[in-house]
């Protein structure tokens, strides 16, 4: 798979993942993808240049708030 390729064969983004009973999760801990998902300013792209739903959005959205929370991500690139 090349870098430019990041969608699986459904469409969906690789960092939505589905557990064995069918619930769809992202994994805040997996830091390099999440950091796919946002600008080089820290902010989170939108749905239509992810090319997700709604509820994937969100889930995106809180992943990259409980990495940010937990120190994996900084809140913004400017650096003091």
């Amino acid at each position: 798979m090349s870098r430019f390729n990041r969608f699986a064969s459904s469409g969906k983004p690789q960092i939505i993942k589905t557990a064995e009973n069918g619930i769809e999760y992202v994994d805040w801990k997996d830091v390099e993808e999440l950091r796919r998902m946002m600008t080089p300013n820290g902010k989170i792209y939108g749905r239509k240049r992810l090319n997700t739903t709604a509820r994937q959005q969100k889930l995106i959205a809180q992943a990259v708030k409980r990495a940010r929370y937990m120190g994996l991500l900084p809140f913004t690139s400017a650096t003091l």
